[in-house]
């Protein structure tokens, strides 16, 4: 496999909680355990380097519901590989990375992860609007960030895992009430920040369009495409 595209595998599974992946002469196989997410089958390579007749071999095998294939190439190619009961999101997900660094005391990255790096606590930030507050723990080799609404609702979320050189960050969202606020930066650089205080070098994600906006304003850049498709068998024929 790309070196990216397995450093992605490693970091996800951690955040995830997964199974190892399974190594396949075309990429990988990694058992999810969860009803609509079974199993993921991950190619290998990358654009143009993507094996076609392994796409369709592989996706012409599965006949369980739940099961995922997750390409790094664009939907329009992909969606023409697949057979009946195949799903392909239509828009593109992508491949990304940017260079981990601490940031120096004072810059805005330093400041969203406060005293102390990602050691457990409540913290109020002074990039936060009045009464957001951030909190952020470690747990199992993933580190968590949360902000919170003044009433202690959930306003953003994300978390990173870092394996070696290499922190994947995962599961970033920020909850539509609290959307252009900044949210979603401060929990990004704090992960980011917490990834090179415990020795990564390169952040790896695999964003989706809305995500790569925010992403790109924080250094990260587009890899590859990324197509993600779910088995659904046909319904039975009802019965006369």
């Amino acid at each position: 496999m790309e070196g990216i595209v397995r450093s992605w595998v490693d970091g996800w599974v951690v955040s995830r909680g997964a199974a190892s992946p399974v190594i396949e002469p075309w990429g990988c196989t990694i058992d999810v355990g969860l009803e609509r997410h079974v199993t993921r089958h991950v190619f290998g390579a990358v654009g143009d380097e993507v094996d076609e007749a392994a796409v369709r071999k592989v996706a012409e095998a599965v006949t369980g519901d739940g099961v995922w294939l997750k390409v790094f190439q664009h939907p329009s190619v992909i969606a023409g590989l697949l057979g009946e009961g195949w799903w392909v999101n239509p828009e593109p997900g992508y491949l990304m990375t940017v260079p981990l660094t601490v940031p120096p005391p004072g810059s805005p990255a330093a400041s969203a992860s406060g005293a102390g790096g990602a050691a457990s606590g409540v913290r109020r930030e002074t990039d936060l609007p009045d009464g957001y507050r951030l909190r952020v723990w470690s747990r199992g080799g993933v580190i968590r960030a949360m902000v919170t609404a003044p009433d202690g609702s959930l306003a953003a979320r994300g978390q990173t895992a870092p394996v070696g050189r290499t922190a994947v960050a995962d599961q970033i969202e920020t909850s539509p009430a609290h959307r252009r606020l900044g949210l979603g930066g401060t929990v990004m650089r704090t992960l980011q920040r917490a990834a090179a205080e415990q020795g990564a070098e390169t952040g790896v994600l695999a964003g989706t369009p809305a995500g790569r906006a925010l992403y790109e304003t924080l250094g990260w850049r587009v890899v590859a495409p990324l197509t993600s498709a779910r088995f659904t068998p046909p319904a039975p024929p009802a019965s006369g």
